[in-house]
């Protein structure tokens, strides 16, 4: 993914860009001007132009619209034995000397809106022969772009000398895209923009399924390799004159991005054509669709291993790390020198060696028989244990969730991408290339890929054909966010609001223990208390002065719940579902009918009641902090998950399987069922 950094990192110093739109993105259907797309583009020009960009728009469109208001006066001007004539198409220099008009009037009108002005410009080919013209073009436009004006340059089809109806491909330009070209590289542009109506070059026309969006252009590696669907459905050109013009201006120096209208180009969009892309390559980068199928490619190989081979895989991964312990340790060092956070113990890689070494000798997961039955005769069906595919994990800063969760990753045969925090991102390197290394060549090191920019996560997102899972490891709001911007099922780790009941009855030693390990054994962990209910009764027995005394002498602040805020003189807390991640945390004083009505479980928390409270794990008489991959015995984590669905609580292995059914017969067919006798025996013991 580091390919990515490079094929985008340019845009900082992007100062004067040329945007062109096609008579696609300009006009609708019908032919009429496409008011609301040009209202967004609009928009996003001045949202440029106010953020000191210089921004040169090339238009097509004039023809297009010009003849959709000629044929309305052709209408009205015709009789009715007129129109049962053989109808003669309109004269297109006659359409674009009216649309022309029309087109630019627009444009002032919507940029006025927008406390905005615009100036039209209209060149023809023969325009560029004359070096005189070329000077004066560029003495204009500089002098335009120095007052904010935004320059709409369209080719003067009234008058131009091509030969009807637009087929002449000779000459210095011989459409609006090659003209937008021929202008980024007169006016010295550092970007150049063009919006078509598909998302960018696909291998494909767009509309097969199979076509897949190309990020990056390379010429060597794609020329003649991609299929190009039925040009635009106005205008001259079509995705074909975009390449030729994108490789014509991107080979002479001018990166250019061929988008969707609705670009927003400081971001990894469309498929980008620059005269470095091919050294990009070289270097066996891979973009996201390339890392993300060598990830399911990988994770085939490996679930055909044999379970041997695939445990000593993690064997080896836990002896290399112990092997690297040093090496690890200054990577870390550096991060924190960086971070000012707090680093590896050196014990720790000795415990992630450890916890690989549980995971490898853990019964097979793959292949496991859950239920067999008998449907008939003769003809078994099998309920088996099956990896879910790829998986996409975005995790917290901490490194050591890298090695767990890829561990994970490799006793499940589930391939993987990886993109850790900025704030450890030489630990995350270092450890990603130890493991990788460990892995065999005949599974290839692309089982596990490592995301290197935060701008790469967009595009993964989108790759809902090849990732199978997102487990986002952060804030809430990253959950969210990544929720609403995916079709890929998200294992969503939301905000740890961890409560912790005592109720009047408690045995007070063991709820004071109970209570301090909770909140401060490591405050920011998901695990943690952030909320303390207390029994009303223990107000009146000093059983809430313990606790508080406890918490405050250890330095936790605390806040109050509305009636402990006003009982005890506390300030008040934002909500009982406050995460605090910190030493602090809120209290409330319950009674039965409060605890029945806001924590849905009874009042005495025992053994027997304990499955009543809807939490993803229930803890009686301890501490939360045993909610953790670890403590549970599942080897590692890959997440919290607080969601219902398929996986709850801390996911080891059994949450990164699905189930996939197995059918063993000898030749029955359904025949309407007049043939089969079923059975539907259970012989899952048996299994």
């Amino acid at each position: 993914m580091a390919a990515i950094d490079p094929t985008r990192g340019f845009l900082k110093d992007v100062k004067r860009i040329v945007i062109k739109v096609g008579t696609a993105v300009v006009t609708r259907d019908d032919g009429r001007l496409a008011l609301g797309r040009l209202g967004a583009l609009c928009e996003q020009i001045q949202i440029l132009n106010s953020q000191g960009f210089e921004v040169i728009l090339v238009s097509s469109g004039a023809v297009g619209a010009g003849r959709q208001r000629l044929r309305y006066r052709k209408l009205v001007h015709s009789s009715f034995a007129d129109l049962q004539k053989p109808q003669v198409e309109l004269d297109g220099k006659a359409c674009a000397a009216v649309g022309q008009n029309g087109l630019m009037a627009l444009y002032d009108t919507l940029f006025s809106q927008l406390d905005v002005t615009s100036a039209q410009l209209l060149v023809t080919d023969n325009d560029f022969r004359s070096p005189e013209f070329r000077k004066q073009l560029t003495e204009t436009v500089d002098s335009l772009l120095s007052y904010k004006v935004i320059p709409v340059f369209n080719e003067n089809d009234a008058v131009s000398t091509r030969r009807a109806p637009y087929e002449d491909s000779s000459g210095i330009f011989w459409d609006n895209d090659s003209l937008a070209a021929l202008l980024a590289l007169e006016l010295k542009a550092d970007l150049l923009v063009l919006l078509s109506d598909v998302d960018g070059l696909y291998s494909g026309p767009p509309s097969d399924p199979q076509s897949k969006l190309i990020y990056t252009y390379i010429k060597e590696k794609l020329e003649n390799t991609i299929t190009f669907g039925d040009k635009s459905r106005l205008g001259r050109g079509g995705m074909t004159a975009k390449v030729k013009a994108a490789v014509y201006a991107s080979q002479a120096g001018i990166p250019v991005i061929i988008t969707r209208y609705a670009f927003y180009w400081s971001k990894h969009i469309g498929t980008l054509f620059h005269q470095d892309a091919h050294t990009w390559v070289s270097n066996g980068e891979l973009n996201a669709r390339e890392m993300a199928v060598a990830a399911r490619e990988s994770s085939r190989r490996l679930q055909a291993m044999p379970a041997k081979e695939r445990a000593k895989i993690l064997l080896d991964i836990a002896d290399a790390l112990e092997a690297n312990e040093k090496v690890i340790i200054h990577e870390n060092e550096a991060d924190v020198a960086s971070a000012q956070d707090a680093g590896y113990e050196t014990s720790l890689v000795s415990s992630l060696a450890k916890a690989i070494r549980v995971l490898a000798n853990m019964e097979e997961p793959i292949g496991q028989v859950l239920k067999r039955t008998e449907l008939s005769d003769g003809f078994i069906l099998d309920k088996t244990s099956s990896p879910l595919g790829v998986l996409l994990v975005i995790f917290e800063s901490r490194p050591e969730a890298l090695v767990q969760i890829a561990s994970l990753a490799i006793r499940t045969g589930n391939g993987l991408l990886l993109k850790g925090g900025k704030e450890a991102r030489r630990s995350n390197a270092i450890l990603h290339k130890i493991i990788t290394t460990a892995i065999p060549e005949n599974i290839g090191a692309g089982l596990i890929g490592l995301v290197t920019s935060r701008e790469d996560i967009p595009e993964l997102l989108k790759l809902d054909d090849v990732i199978d899972l997102v487990i986002p490891r952060g804030s809430n709001k990253l959950v969210s966010q990544i929720k609403s911007s995916t079709k890929i099922p998200v294992l969503g780790h939301a905000d740890g609001i961890c409560h912790v009941y005592v109720d009047k009855s408690a045995d007070m030693e063991m709820a004071k223990n109970i209570v301090l390990d909770a909140k401060t054994d490591y405050p920011a962990a998901c695990n943690a208390m952030e909320t303390l209910l207390v029994h009303k009764e223990l107000m009146e027995n000093g059983g809430v002065n313990e606790l508080l005394i406890e918490l405050q002498t250890k330095g936790v602040s605390i806040n109050g719940g509305p009636r402990a805020s006003s009982m005890l003189n506390l300030p008040p807390a934002p909500s009982f579902h406050h995460e605090y991640s910190s030493m602090t945390c809120t209290i409330e004083i319950v009674d039965d009918k409060t605890v029945k009505l806001r924590m849905s479980f009874y009042v005495k928390l025992t053994e027997s009641t304990a499955w009543c409270i809807c939490s993803a794990a229930v803890f009686h008489n301890a501490s939360t902090r045993f909610s953790d991959g670890f403590r549970f015995g599942l080897g590692a984590e890959v997440g919290i998950s607080t969601s219902r669905i398929h996986a709850r609580g801390p996911v080891g292995v059994e949450g990164l399987l699905t189930t996939r059914w197995i059918a063993r017969g000898n030749g029955q067919v359904v025949d309407n069922d007049k043939g089969v006798v079923y059975t539907h025996r259970d012989l899952t013991l048996q299994a």
